[in-house]
């Protein structure tokens, strides 16, 4: 080996050392882990080497043109999370790999810590709102014609209503192919686990992951164009589309604030945990969760919990980004924050643009 490949080795072992941090194999939920992977390190890195289990590893070799919108559907799951709990004592946090964190430390954790495995609130909002992303993103790309064995839903084409002057055209997304790919991707059969509670919490995550396809299916929507003499609208071109994941995070967050406790003994189907509420249905959108959920106004190492002490909050506000709440009645620090920017900046003939310096004042409140 020649003086220059010698030297290279260091720099060869450290990105290599990088790739597997960024990748934790053996992780409950790691494919999840794509969702925070830089553009185009999957694809370099293929099937293999990602941190899939075997019949996702199998699936991709199989239809390795899917992997851009598998990262693509856990890119969109965690930024939706994080989205709507942001002003939330659960903040939807999640694991990232930096130069203090080690390979041996995000191998032994998932990427959304405690809560993925927690059986909780937070646990059903993390599995519905990948598996809604991986719909997602599956359709779009049959929508967009990037894939060969989907494109658009052809079960409406040459129907309509001809007497009320509309018919189905264009590209009506196939959210049923984005279904079933994220099924055959994400759910894990439940004869496959051992122990009683395993198997009421593998129940529950496949209930979830399945309200998360729900939501997508139940939010879509019907776009028309008209067509006519000078925009007469005297016929109508229809198709089928899916909501942005915006409005179905919201959904999903609406779930989330009204799902249901389930008993944690196993029986042939889940039940709500209060007896006197079993007669009530349990419908394929809720979210179920298992255990309660834990004090998230408190750091707690053990669960990886941070707490909200020095999370910025809102004094004015009375919703969950209010200090009063955020902060848990511990009360808040009001700093002040001095912001120096460019401003009334106008355009000098010829040829450069002059502005003026302005400073503001901001109170910051942070939480004690």
């Amino acid at each position: 080996m020649d003086r220059a490949a010698l030297l290279a080795l260091p720099s060869l072992c450290a990105l290599w050392a990088a790739v597997l941090s960024l990748f934790p194999c053996g992780t409950q939920g790691n494919w999840m882990w794509l969702g925070i992977a830089s553009f185009g390190v999957p694809e370099k890195l293929g099937c293999a080497g990602l941190p899939l289990n075997s019949r996702q590893k199998e699936l991709c070799k199989r239809k390795p043109y899917l992997l851009p919108s598998i990262r693509e559907g856990a890119r969109l799951g965690i930024q939706e999370c994080r989205s709507q709990f942001r002003h939330e004592r659960w903040n939807c946090m999640v694991a990232t790999a930096t130069a203090t964190a080690t390979s041996a430390s995000l191998a032994t954790s998932p990427l959304f810590g405690y809560e993925l495995s927690s059986g909780t609130k937070e646990t059903a909002f993390i599995y519905a709102v990948m598996a809604a992303g991986l719909v997602h993103s599956v359709t779009r790309s049959c929508s967009a014609g990037n894939m060969t064995e989907c494109s658009c839903d052809t079960t409406l084409q040459n129907g309509g209503s001809p007497s009320e002057g509309w018919h189905w055209g264009g590209c009506s997304d196939d959210v049923q192919y984005g279904m079933w790919f994220s099924r055959k991707f994400l759910d894990f059969p439940i004869s496959n686990t051992t122990g009683k509670e395993s198997k009421v919490l593998l129940a529950m995550n496949l209930h979830n992951n399945e309200a998360g396809r729900q939501a997508v299916a139940k939010l879509m929507s019907v776009d028309c164009r008209c067509h006519g003499v000078s925009g007469s609208c005297a016929v109508k071109t229809c198709w089928k589309t899916m909501s942005s994941f915006e409005k179905i995070g919201h959904f999903l967050k609406d779930k989330y604030e009204n799902s249901i406790q389930i008993s944690d003994k196993t029986k042939r189907k889940m039940r709500r945990r209060e007896k006197d509420q079993r007669q009530t249905p349990i419908h394929n959108d809720d979210l179920l969760y298992v255990h309660k959920s834990p004090n998230y106004c408190v750091e707690n190492k053990k669960l990886g919990i941070p707490g909200t002490q020095g999370r910025e909050c809102n004094r004015t506000s009375g919703g969950a980004d209010g200090c009063n709440l955020l902060c848990c009645g511990r009360g808040y620090n009001t700093h002040v924050v001095r912001h120096v920017e460019r401003c009334e900046c106008k355009f000098i003939w010829c040829c450069y643009v002059r502005c003026r310096r302005c400073e503001s004042m901001t109170d910051v409140h942070t939480c004690k």
